[in-house]
């Protein structure tokens, strides 16, 4: 299962964006991604329709409209123990 899905449709020049980050990012870390088209899916238009594109990150809802570089490559990171050993 991806790491990364992102919602889309067709024309969407936000969605250009956000894909253009998330393909760098996922590259760069080695993730894999999936990307689906709301287009044609009647319960996706309606939960996400003003909000696409939306991005998911291990199943969680990341960012809509635009995606952030930073945040993605951070909530994409190994997650660091909060104790150091001694």
């Amino acid at each position: 299962m991806a790491r990364v899905r992102i919602l889309t449709r067709p024309g969407c020049h936000l969605c250009d964006d956000a894909r253009a980050v998330i393909e760098r990012v996922c590259r760069d870390l080695g993730v894999e991604w999936e990307e689906q088209s709301i287009a044609g899916d009647p319960e996706l238009e309606r939960r996400y329709g003003d909000e696409i594109p939306v991005t998911f990150v291990d199943g969680e809802t990341h960012d809509f409209w635009r995606v952030d570089e930073a945040r993605l490559r951070k909530a994409l990171s190994p997650k660091r123990s909060l104790f150091r050993r001694g």
